[in-house]
């Protein structure tokens, strides 16, 4: 019998059957490595597991969409349609698990070092120390030893009778990004998996929320979803048919409406498709997430065929006490002191001898790794090395680096080598005029595409394209719009400047982003953020050394799209989105003394705002981006939710309904946006008159148009056209094609109940004025402007 290559998830599905229930496999470890070689070859497995090689080639012989004569009408017709694959003995270990509570680990210190530090240290357990359970290598060789270390970690830890790192092999992981990981493990070994996961987190970050559970599952189950023991007690079609409009049959398979459908993601336009699409592997991982959400909110819960496990209801917590000293973050009692060391003058300490915690001097100590790159000896505290941990800054140098025209167009005012990172928000913040920018980033209608995805191999293959779109997209934007800027060493007093990266990646991981970014670049940058991610997804643009395997193009739409009621900027020059998956961005402009908490809160805000838009937005057949923003020029310049400031503060009634701002926006209206603050100042506009033309907003709609009107007949020669054209015709055209008159600064839209509301992107424009700069700019601090008139 001839072999044929199999795919990577397959062969670890092998793997497991073939290794049987037991703790110890039920075949000699010679045999097991040979089927693996075999079949990642293509060439003749041994004759002792042949017959469960067929039965997982029986298993990838199913189609992923099984046509509505193909799938089974009964449950009886599933068994007697598979009778080996149900009747195949043993079962398949599935685990689920990662962080959580993230920004709550990440973000509970102010500085931009420990962030920095958290951020990586999360990253390099879940892309680099779990994987290495299983045996994968990391693709850098910097993690050769780190690597080592891990897998004697795991053998010290976690040997029994049978050690957990023998029975695992890569090609039992689904995926491993975005903060958790799924992965096939032999039917033995799942409490121990799950329990390794968990600790790995604790091990590290001390305090670090983790959560892992898994389940055993027949193969069957692996494409068909759950059935019962006996499988002739499974809900299955024909029940389903006669039974898909109760409302509790309605709240597992989802409620099936044939006459709402979106062009974004198909929906299930009959009873066969609904249930095929819920019956399958989707509804395993269904499972596990929500054992998931009951193990993290402190829940006891026992399978039948699983030992129980200890509860994770009371989590790491250091106790602290009034009379001792905390740390900076004034949560743990502090057990070092960044001090010079009196013994040694060359051993010096931090700015300021802050006071830390084991947690935060971990997170300092993981911080300044991956800012640097080597270990640096801290005499303060040396009881604990981050070992390797490979900085975003260092991968986004190994992307320039094998794209030589990207790099030239980044660094070609310097030496790549010589760039450093940002010590901290104030050095960030001194390369852009004292503000920085937070760019927050979500994917859209990611639940929806999941839900139709029936195999895991679908799964990893969804899980590579949207990990690769994302950070592909962040250094796609950062290398198109930054370039290495000059900095401060130390503190103002010093007139030394080094180049530094201009932005800080706090994290890039699954289809979420956290970046800061200089302020008068970040609109541009989430812009291209939205675009890349999606053009990435559709082969539009190609990334050397990366494949997008799975086809995120829209479906065919019965409803036609009016492009008009999704963009109000020259609608008529949009470009359709096509894609599936499109992503959501908040950006807050803030002063770089903002107290990062209360930024994340904002721009948390600002996200959940785009989000709303797009999917208002996706009933007219909108598919794309949405940003929405905020520029706040003084810390205490808002006190309540950006929701209740913009309706009680912005929103006037008098006697039509004026909104004072048009946030959200669409990515090409935010392309529209900084075209007209563009047009603003080649037309020279004064400054003066677009403060005056905001303070009208508040007078009614007639008495600011008539204002606007007034100022503009002001303006130069020329210069009138060109705001007529890039700002009046682009943005204030009235919804009637027959009206020939514009409401600049004013723009109408229709909402649902017929009603006519006016608003303006004035004020929006006004506010970020001093950070949209025309092309062929190069940022000069004010200092070094200063140092050269001096010479």
């Amino acid at each position: 019998m001839s072999g044929l290559h199999m795919e990577s998830i397959a062969i670890g599905i092998a793997w497991c059957l073939a290794w049987g229930e037991g703790r110890e496999p039920q075949f000699d470890p010679s045999v097991l490595q040979e089927m693996r070689r075999a079949l990642t070859s293509g060439e003749e497995v041994p004759a002792q597991v042949r017959e469960i090689v067929d039965r997982v080639r029986e298993l990838l012989a199913i189609p992923d969409n099984i046509s509505r004569e193909e799938f089974p009408e009964t449950i009886t017709d599933l068994e007697n349609k598979y009778p080996n694959l149900w009747n195949q003995p043993g079962k398949i270990g599935l685990v689920y698990g990662g962080v959580t509570k993230v920004k709550q680990y990440v973000f509970e210190d102010a500085k931009l070092p420990d962030i920095r530090g958290a951020s990586a240290l999360l990253d390099r357990i879940n892309l680099v120390d779990l994987p290495a359970f299983f045996g994968k290598h990391p693709e850098s060789n910097r993690y050769n030893i780190h690597f080592a270390k891990v897998r004697e970690w795991l053998d010290e830890n976690f040997s029994g009778e049978s050690k957990l790192s023998k029975a695992l092999i890569p090609e039992m992981i689904v995926y491993s990004t975005g903060g958790n990981i799924l992965a096939f493990c032999p039917a033995a070994f799942v409490n121990e998996l799950t329990d390794a996961i968990e600790k790995r987190y604790y091990f590290e970050t001390i305090t670090a929320n983790s959560c892992a559970v898994g389940d055993r599952f027949k193969l069957l189950e692996i494409r068909f979803g759950l059935l019962r023991n006996p499988i002739e007690q499974t809900f299955w079609l024909d029940k389903y048919r006669q039974e898909y409009k109760n409302p509790l049959v309605e709240a597992y398979f989802g409620k099936l409406d044939r006459e709402s459908k979106e062009s974004c993601i198909a929906a299930p336009s009959c009873v066969e498709e609904a249930f095929a699409d819920r019956k399958s592997f989707n509804e395993l991982t269904t499972k596990l997430a929500v054992m998931f959400n009951q193990r993290r909110s402190g829940n006891d819960f026992e399978e039948n065929d699983l030992e129980k496990r200890p509860s994770r209801r009371y989590p790491p917590m250091l106790e602290t006490h009034p009379y001792l000293q905390r740390d900076e973050s004034d949560r743990r009692s502090a057990i070092a002191r960044a001090t010079d060391n009196p013994d040694n003058r060359s051993e010096k300490g931090l700015p300021g001898s802050p006071w830390f915690s084991e947690v935060s001097a971990r997170k300092r100590k993981a911080g300044d790794r991956a800012k640097k790159g080597e270990i640096k000896q801290t005499h303060w505290y040396a009881e604990w090395h981050p070992a390797v941990i490979e900085g975003w800054v260092d991968k986004f140098e190994d992307f320039l680096e094998k794209h030589p025209v990207k790099l030239h167009k980044y660094c070609h005012v310097c030496d790549i080598e010589s760039v450093k990172i940002a010590e901290s928000l104030t050095q960030l913040g001194s390369t852009s005029n004292g503000f920085v920018a937070y760019i927050y980033a979500d994917g859209n209608n990611m639940g929806g595409y999941i839900q139709k995805i029936t195999t895991p191999q679908e799964y990893q293959n969804f899980s590579e394209d949207v990990d690769n779109a994302t950070r592909y997209a962040v250094y796609q934007a950062l290398s198109e719009h930054l370039h290495p800027r000059p900095a401060q060493e130390n503190d103002k007093s010093d007139r030394n400047f080094v180049w530094i990266h201009p932005f800080e990646i706090i994290t890039i991981g699954g289809d979420d982003i956290i970046l800061i970014v200089p302020a008068d670049r970040a609109l541009a940058i989430a812009k291209t953020i939205g675009e890349q991610f999606e053009q990435i997804l559709l082969k539009q643009v190609e990334i050397p050394g990366v494949e997008i395997k799975g086809n995120y193009q829209t479906p065919p739409s019965e409803k036609p799209i009016d492009i008009s009621k999704c963009h109000r900027y020259l609608s008529q020059n949009a470009v359709v989105s096509n894609c599936q998956l499109s992503t959501s961005i908040g950006v807050l402009i803030a002063d770089y003394k903002t107290p990062i908490y209360y930024a994340k809160k904002l721009y948390e805000q600002l996200l959940k705002s785009a989000k709303k838009r797009a999917k208002d937005l996706k009933k007219h057949g909108y598919c794309g981006g949405t940003v929405d923003f905020l520029v706040m020029k003084s810390v205490t310049a808002l006190s309540s939710s950006i929701e209740e400031f913009r309706k009680e503060a912005l929103t006037k009634d008098s006697p039509q309904e004026l909104k004072l701002y048009a946030a959200p926006y669409t990515l090409h209206e935010i392309g529209g946006l900084i075209e007209s603050v563009k047009a603003l100042k080649k037309a020279e506009f004064p400054k003066s008159q677009l403060y005056q033309i905001r303070s009208f907003l508040e007078q009614g709609k007639n008495t600011t148009i008539l204002n606007y009107r007034y100022f503009r007949t002001r303006l130069k020669d020329g210069n009138s056209e060109i705001l007529k054209k890039e700002f009046e015709e682009a943005w204030c055209k009235p919804k009637d094609p027959e009206n020939n008159g514009n409401l600049a600064p004013w723009m109408s839209v229709i909402e649902q109940n017929k009603r006519t509301v006016y608003e303006t992107i004035w004020r929006e424009i006004v506010d970020i004025y001093d950070f949209i700069e025309l092309e062929n700019y190069e940022f000069i601090p004010e200092y070094l402007v200063d140092v050269e008139v001096e010479s």
